[in-house]
């Protein structure tokens, strides 16, 4: 096992030695891009200032030509008010403008010519650019994964050993969900039934001096006792096993535990479902339930905030589940909050067993937003 993970290990570093290498060579095509980019702009902009220059010029000749052909016309006409010489001034002056024009309007030509193949060969570097960003990009991508994912390898390679880690973990998971549990019993309905034991034992020496008056208070005070230990003991059978999940399905039984906790904290609550609903096996649904408590639980616990949102969305092939708040948040250390937070640690061991990705966002005053997507294998 060891040997195999060294063979890998170096398998990855040498395909990361190339990429990196492929990855500089990149850079340096992109550079190159951009000065050629930044060579094409230059020119384009003195040619765009000489073709401004030319269309002045043209226009100006244009407007000497047209008075040039007036006069000319004015002259050949009124051949008693001017001389020969008057009108071959004229004519001369009118030839000349018309060949200044002329070549000026060649060069107009060719200047936007050049305009455009400049403005063109722009275009086609910027793309290039575009192209070599965008590679270098992915490539970062995957050198960031192959980077991270060596640490990884030999725990994928352990597979053995990391199910015997997980099955020591749901262990003692289940011992601490004995532990809760017993708590809530002792301090709850325990609590209150041995309490009742101690006041039908006034009630009955308060009846035996016959003294019915305080007798019918002290049982009506009772009454209320007893309905309230019986809330508490739903509350716990509830929380064990929700049978609305079977009986209603998943759905329903969260949009009850939303409006349950809006109004038991007073916190805002929004519980929202997109796409086509399907009922899922009864062991997600239950798994499902559990993370939006535990997101609800440290939204009460931690968060500050005046509203929570909670979103599903189903789509053909996953599930994604939305839970975000107005909190405080908090700043986000995954190598030491997660381990720290055990609510968080159990939200990524539930995400795990359901084969699905978790993602946190938070930060200091900015809420904390919690992402969830769980693959759908016909539940």
């Amino acid at each position: 096992m060891d040997h195999l993970s060294v063979d890998i290990n170096r398998i990855f570093t040498n395909a990361i030695h190339v990429m990196e290498n492929s990855k500089y060579q990149i850079y340096e095509v992109c550079e190159s891009a951009r000065s050629e980019r930044t060579a094409l702009e230059k020119e384009l902009e003195q040619v765009l200032q000489q073709t401004v220059q030319v269309i002045e010029q043209v226009d100006k000749l244009e407007l000497e030509y047209r008075y040039a052909r007036i006069r000319l016309t004015e002259v050949s006409r009124e051949f008693t008010r001017y001389g020969e010489l008057d009108i071959k001034k004229a004519y001369e002056k009118a030839t000349l403008i018309q060949l200044q024009l002329a070549t000026l309007r060649e060069q107009e030509k060719h200047l936007k010519l050049r305009r455009d193949d400049l403005q063109l060969r722009v275009r086609n570097v910027e793309k290039n650019i575009e192209r070599a960003e965008s590679i270098a990009s992915q490539m970062n991508v995957v050198l960031e994964y192959l980077s991270g994912d060596l640490d990884n390898v030999t725990r994928i390679l352990e597979s053995a050993k990391n199910r015997q880690l997980l099955g020591l973990k749901i262990i003692l998971a289940q011992e601490e969900e004995r532990k809760r549990i017993a708590r809530e019993i002792h301090d709850g309905p325990a609590q209150s039934l041995a309490n009742l034991v101690l006041r039908t034992e006034i009630a009955e020496r308060m009846a035996s001096k016959k003294d019915f008056e305080l007798v019918r208070l002290e049982l009506s005070d009772l009454k209320g006792q007893v309905r309230s230990g019986l809330e508490e003991i739903r509350k716990i059978i509830f929380n064990l096993r929700p049978m609305a999940l079977d009986d209603l399905g998943l759905i329903p039984t969260l949009r009850k535990l939303s409006q349950d906790f809006e109004e038991r904290v007073k916190i805002h609550t929004t519980f929202e479902v997109f796409g086509k609903e399907v009922r899922l096996s009864s062991s997600m649904e239950a798994a499902i339930y559990r993370l939006i408590q535990e997101a609800l639980s440290n939204v009460q616990k931690h968060a500050y905030a005046s509203r929570v949102m909670i979103n599903l969305s189903f789509f053909p092939e996953k599930l994604e589940i939305n839970v975000k708040d107005n909190g405080k948040g908090f700043t986000r250390n995954p190598g030491k909050d997660d381990q720290t937070h055990y609510g968080i640690i159990g939200m990524y061991e539930r995400v795990e067993l359901l084969e699905g990705t978790i993602d946190i966002q938070s930060g200091a005053d900015k809420g904390t937003e919690i992402t969830i997507v769980i693959p759908l294998k016909n539940s």
